[in-house]
């Protein structure tokens, strides 16, 4: 691929800073492509890897009960916070009972959330209206 400077048949005498504007000629022309950002190594396949961890200020404000020996034995949705819950959270956003998401920090996992959750209701409607159309 040749340079943007040999394109425009002009010269540059600093090596590194040709090197940087070839760098973002190839971005800008792969992007041009439409090439796929999984090529390029800038997106993440959520669908295939652990959620980010929880947002630390959810985290923080999560509410906490004290237990008492008697409740202790009970089937209760309360975890033994300090030594498990915070763990858990720091490495994913998931309740380990019930897995509903907290949110993350990560905005590119928060759009990736929003998107499934486009994708379930077009499916949803989808399906009502075919539903409809057949009753």
């Amino acid at each position: 691929m040749a340079s943007y400077f040999d394109e425009h048949d002009c010269e540059l005498s600093d090596h590194e800073q040709e090197t940087g504007f070839n760098m973002l000629l190839q971005l800008a022309r792969s992007l041009s492509n439409m090439m796929d950002f999984e090529d390029l190594g800038l997106v993440v396949d959520w669908d295939h890897q652990l959620p980010p961890p929880a947002a630390k200020a959810v985290v923080e404000n999560l509410p906490r009960t004290v237990i008492s020996s008697s409740q202790a034995g009970e089937d209760t949705n309360s975890f033994c916070y300090l030594s498990c819950i915070l763990p858990w959270l720091s490495k994913t956003n998931s309740c380990p009972l019930c897995r509903h998401e907290l949110p993350t920090d990560d905005d590119g996992y928060e759009e990736h959330r929003r998107d499934q959750a486009r994708k379930e209701q077009q499916q949803h409607r989808l399906e009502n209206l075919h539903g409809a159309m057949y009753m």
